[in-house]
């Protein structure tokens, strides 16, 4: 294996962290600011010397808002890029998430998760951050998160996570607690020529008729970066097509910030992903994603074992959050139990879709996982209801 080779194909044993940096070397990231902070440091130590071998530039900046405004302007260059932290650092970068998202800035931002709040836990996973990656900054906008529950996952959705950016001009998320990214498991990484890459949408237009913000069917506007010869004026202030703050406009503002959740909304289809485990004919089903997922495998079949018809719907998007798939689920169970390493976030989003249908929460503080066998019990008192 030579360490200058773009994509590192074939069968290797990986760390969770490492697998991330792999990914988005394979996505065609050249470029990674970050500051070292656990449980996610492993992605910047990798990042730092394969970058090198790649062509691209790792940048460790002061802090992670220098970090996140650093990512920002290398994507108007052109360049793929990415960072990655965990809960504090990512509540440092929420402002300039923001503007990522008013910008229509595509880049992504890796969090490995680990408890809180505060400086919380710093060596203890978590899922504590899941709603501030959707509503973390002012105002409204949506996002694309993955939440991936293997050391491959942490590989594939990486990649994910680029072609979402790329597609939608937004930030994305890969959500990883710390298990996941601290784990370490085999991944299989495929020839580079079978790999999906998407690559900016870039203008159609001469340089004198093109309009930054004017978007096309799908919502989103082409992209053309710095140095490229067209004009283009980039602000955090509500906008018109051209990019020149009109903040006194109230037509102006509600068509902008409707256009840059609608570009998510109107495409939930197409981004939401899930997985289902024994669902055909149970009358309980888990809800989870990430480390509680792996768990919850068991539990169902524990519960199968024990004549309690269960099965598991597994969330590998958490946002735009599957409600579609969830309400048709709680549609044809009795009850959801929904396993967290929190105190209840996904769970009030699985409750809201799930209308009537009752939800069991459960969970799980200060860095240990669930138990197989915690779950169980809570799938048979449900099985009851």
């Amino acid at each position: 294996m030579t360490m200058q080779r773009e994509v590192l194909t074939g069968k290797h044993l990986m760390q969770g962290d490492v697998a991330c940096a792999e990914g988005a070397i394979a996505a065609g990231c050249r470029f990674f600011a970050g500051y070292p902070i656990t449980p996610a440091t492993e992605i910047a130590e990798r990042m730092s010397r394969r970058m090198v071998e790649v062509g691209g530039i790792y940048v460790q900046m002061e802090d992670e808002l220098a970090s996140m405004a650093a990512v920002i302007g290398a994507s108007w260059a052109g360049a793929k890029a990415m960072t990655a932290t965990s809960g504090p650092g990512f509540s440092l970068m929420q402002e300039n998430i923001g503007l990522a998202a008013m910008t229509e800035t595509p880049c992504v931002v890796v969090n490995i998760m680990r408890g809180a709040p505060s400086t919380g836990q710093p060596t203890e996973p978590g899922q504590q951050d899941v709603m501030q990656a959707q509503w973390g900054s002012h105002g409204d906008y949506d996002v694309i998160a993955f939440a991936p529950s293997s050391v491959q996952e942490m590989f594939n959705l990486t990649i994910e996570c680029f072609n979402m950016a790329e597609t939608y001009r937004v930030p994305t998320f890969l959500l990883a607690d710390g298990f996941i990214g601290h784990l370490w498991e085999r991944v299989i990484i495929p020839p580079p020529e079978e790999i999906k890459i998407v690559e900016r949408k870039k203008p159609t237009v001469p340089p004198e008729k093109y309009v930054p913000f004017r978007p096309d069917d799908d919502l989103v506007p082409p992209m053309a970066n710095f140095g490229d010869g067209y004009r283009v004026h980039v602000t955090g202030l509500t906008h018109d097509g051209h990019g020149y703050p009109r903040t006194d406009d109230p037509k102006v503002q509600f068509e902008l910030v409707q256009r840059l959740c609608e570009k998510i909304r109107k495409n939930a289809d197409k981004i939401v992903k899930t997985e289902e485990f024994m669902l055909e004919d149970a009358d309980v089903a888990v809800i989870a994603y990430g480390i509680a997922s792996r768990a919850s495998i068991s539990a169902v079949r524990k519960a199968r074992e024990a004549g309690v018809k269960a099965g598991l719907l597994r969330l590998v998007t958490v946002w735009p959050f599957p409600e579609k798939t969830v309400a048709e689920l709680a549609n044809r169970v009795k009850a959801i139990v929904v396993p967290e390493m929190n105190y209840g976030q996904v769970v009030r989003e699985v409750e809201r879709a799930a209308k009537e249908t009752p939800v069991y929460f459960l969970p799980k503080l200060g860095g240990e996982p669930h138990k197989p066998s915690e779950i169980f019990e809570v799938l048979r008192r449900a099985e009851k209801t």
